[in-house]
């Protein structure tokens, strides 16, 4: 959208005559001696990134042309008509100026004094009061009405003029200051030239010549200020190609071509028609280009929204390719009040859990439409950083830069409701792929009201209108399920709703996820726990030999094969404990039958398992029966309040994982195995102090297999002993006497001397060949003779 003007539309010219008569007439006000610390602070402290002095100066437009509109509804003169509310920016670089105009209320003379002479004139101890740190908490509250967004200017402008036009007062002044003390306010010798409306321009220093350029321009107001509700133009220069426009002839040029024409038969008339075509040139055409074209979505009703709509804003808004996966959009009432729009993305940004202590949220806050900031930490926890979007409060408090804000208390608040609607769209994106309407949020809404304040009313959902997704929440679950698992670890207070978000995979649905809650409804009756197993890879923990009982007896384990699982510490989940399969104290549900049953086996196995204890020594806490086994002889659980095989090997691996990290190990044996069963019966006919070697080796070698079996990893330590114990073992299978060595390696001659011998061979071989070629030279002449 672009307004073609005529090239001198909108400069602003100050003549000499004009600038003396502005120096003749001008009202001279002195600055308070804080002057020089109120512009320190201004310029280093309260501002860290110039772009802002732009977007400051829209802010203050944008509030003129609200004053004005608000006037209009109860006065309709105020407003002309067909007149437009409007900002324009205009860059000159030649005079190194810029300027921000705008059709607003204006400002009288006392307005301008009042106004911008506030800060220095009467409120400049105050300010800085505050500023450092006075121990008031409306500190910042207080701040935010000196209104020193103004003085942002003097970031980049060496001086500041300020031209003003207000309906309430005849005359159009000028407000001018270099920041060195003192301001002065003068009226405009040119007469009323802005109709209503203020007009800012700034003499900008040598080193923000960079903000006379279009896009720059473009790009600031892109970034903080593309919602504003009134247009914001810029004054830009193109090129266009148009029919060239010759000057007028004079009397004797038409006569001379009119003899020209007399001249030209009747065939070169006609060919003259058919060749002749419109001569182009390039145009330079000044004209303002509308910057915020994009509308506030957020502000209009989701019942008045297609999906495209959002589709479009959100690919536009977070500067993506592809469309979202979810969104939610609602307005917050009662003693808060703001709008937001949510969204989750389709695919994961590359490194996000890479640097997930360094990756911030990506919210943007808005206040009045204009760009705060782009990235809160205080809306949402960590854990749920790929959630895009922003947030539109009338009611924050502005302190001096809008960049203090995330110490106030509101906007804890806010991070809370944000938290718990973020939290609701995956339940609902969950409810909808599963089929299920139950609700667990009314726990956490009674909390939310009671954080927010008692007349706080119930949060408005404006949600959009339920639809089909299929596979939504799995497609989310392959990209950010691991944002879902860092929230149970960290998020005390949601544990309990995110922990219904948890997929994993299981015995029942290996390729597809479930949740727990999938995983009772499908749980039989007789089953009281739900049983999970941890380890490095999905292929080690299906083929584990913990799951052979738990198996046959159609009890469904669930697959703990990500490094986070091991740290979720999930205890039960619908009053079900949570049981590891290769933890001690497996409980299979058999009742006190299978205890009688062991207790009488113990006793039976004992001599087996107090020389295996005995054998094995302190590479394990017992040795015991085992009821979880079908077909493997050995396995080796560990502590039932210790860590995992699995956790174990994750601990070593991390840089600073500490070596006495160790899992505490059990050996269960399958008392009905028939090698168990053997090598009891080898250990019972033992003489009582004997030692027999070979039953060692045999039981080391079981528990060597056992152990890789169970997640564990042979260490170096245990290689030299695993190393010569195959090798007794394949010595006896193969009746290889224990003292048969290695046969000793043939001595051969020196590689110099070998050279030296090659070449006397070669030589001779070459003598050889001379004698054979000397012979047959001789027969040769031989037969010549015959």
């Amino acid at each position: 959208m672009a307004d073609e003007i005529a090239p001198d539309d909108g400069a602003v010219i100050f003549s000499e005559e004009d600038l003396k008569a502005l120096e003749s007439s001008a009202n001279k006000h002195e600055f308070e001696a804080e002057v020089k610390r109120l512009m320190e602070i201004i310029i280093h402290s309260l501002y860290t990134d110039r772009d802002i002095f732009l977007r400051e100066l829209i802010s203050n437009s944008a509030d003129a042309l609200d004053k004005t509109r608000y006037q209009s509804l109860t006065d309709k003169s105020v407003l002309e008509t067909g007149e437009v509310l409007e900002v324009k920016i205009r860059a000159d670089p030649e005079n190194n100026l810029l300027t921000i105009s705008d059709t607003g209320v204006g400002m009288t003379r006392k307005e301008l004094e009042e106004n911008l002479g506030t800060v220095a004139r009467s409120g400049t101890a105050k300010f800085i009061e505050a500023f450092t740190g006075s121990g008031d908490d409306n500190a910042l509250n207080m701040i935010g009405q000196f209104g020193v967004g103004f003085y942002s200017s003097f970031l980049v402008a060496d001086s500041v003029t300020v031209v003003s036009k207000s309906n309430d007062d005849p005359v159009q002044h000028v407000w001018k200051s270099m920041a060195d003390g003192s301001f002065t306010v003068s009226p405009d010798p040119r007469g009323n030239t802005l109709g209503r409306g203020t007009q800012v321009i700034l003499k900008m220093k040598e080193d923000s010549t960079e903000y006379l350029e279009s896009d720059e321009i473009d790009r600031i107001v892109q970034r903080y200020s593309q919602f504003q509700t009134h247009p914001i133009k810029l004054f830009s220069e193109r090129t266009e190609q148009r029919e060239k426009v010759y000057d007028e002839l004079t009397e004797e040029e038409k006569a001379l071509l009119e003899e020209d024409d007399d001249d030209l038969s009747v065939e070169d008339e006609d060919e003259e028609e058919e060749e002749t075509e419109p001569e182009m040139e390039d145009v330079k055409v000044n004209f303002w280009k509308v910057l915020n074209e994009q509308r506030p979505l957020w502000l209009r009703s989701p019942s008045e929204i297609e999906e495209p709509e959002y589709q479009g804003f959100y690919r536009s808004f977070a500067k993506e390719t592809e469309d979202f996966l979810a969104h939610v959009h609602f307005r917050a009432e009662g003693q808060i009040e703001f709008s937001s729009i949510l969204f989750i993305p389709k695919k994961a940004p590359y490194g996000l859990y890479d640097n997930y202590y360094t990756n911030p949220v990506k919210l943007s806050l808005y206040v009045r439409r204009v760009l705060v900031g782009d990235e809160f930490e205080e809306f949402l926890p960590r854990y749920l950083n790929f959630v895009r979007g922003l947030v539109d409060s009338n009611d924050l408090p502005l302190n001096v830069n809008r960049e203090q804000l995330q110490k106030n208390k509101i906007m804890k608040v806010i991070g809370k409701k944000l938290t718990r609607k973020a939290l609701d769209m995956l339940h609902k994106m969950a409810e909808e792929e599963e089929g299920d309407d139950d609700s667990d949020s009314d726990e956490e809404e009674d909390t939310e009201a009671e954080d927010a304040g008692d007349d706080d009313e119930e949060t408005k959902d404006e949600d959009e209108d339920d639809e089909e997704v299929p596979q939504k929440y799995t497609d989310f679950w392959k990209e950010f399920g691991k944002s879902i698992k860092l929230g149970v670890i960290e998020d005390t207070k949601n544990r309990k709703k995110l922990m219904q978000l948890l997929r994993f995979s299981s015995t029942r649905s290996p390729d597809q996820p479930i949740s727990l809650q999938s995983y009772v409804d499908n749980m039989p009756e007789n089953q009281k726990n739900i049983y999970y197993i941890s380890a490095a890879s999905m292929d080690e923990a299906q083929r584990s030999p913990f799951l052979e009982r738990v198996k046959a007896k159609g009890y469904e384990v669930l697959y703990f094969v990500e490094n986070l699982d091991e740290y979720l510490n999930i205890q039960e989940f619908e009053d079900y404990p949570l049981q590891s399969v290769t933890k001690e104290g497996l409980d299979l549900g058999d009742g006190k039958g299978l205890e009688t049953y062991m207790e009488e086996k113990e006793e039976e196995f004992k001599p087996l398992t107090d020389w295996l204890k005995e054998c094995y020594g302190s590479k394990v806490s017992k040795v015991t029966l085992s009821s979880r086994l079908e077909s493997s002889p050995m396995i080796i659980p560990t502590g039932k309040y210790g860590q995992t095989a699995n956790m174990e090997r994750i601990t070593a691996g991390q840089a600073f994982g500490r070596a006495g990290a160790k899992a505490t190990k059990l050996v269960e044996i399958n008392f009905r195995h028939p090698v168990i069963k053997a090598l009891k019966d080898k250990v019972s006919a033992l003489d009582e102090d004997a030692e027999d070697q070979d039953l060692k080796d045999y039981a080391n070698m079981l528990y060597d297999v056992a152990l890789v079996n169970s997640g564990f990893a042979i260490n170096s330590d245990m290689i030299a002993d695993f190393e010569s114990r195959m090798e007794r073992v394949v010595r006896g299978g193969l009746e290889v006497d224990d003292a048969a060595v290695v046969d000793a390696m043939p001595e051969f001659a020196d590689d110099e001397e070998d050279d030296d011998d090659s070449d006397e061979d070669d030589e001779e071989e070459e003598e050889e060949e001379m004698d054979l070629d000397d012979e047959e030279e001789e027969e040769t002449s031989g037969h010549d003779e015959l």
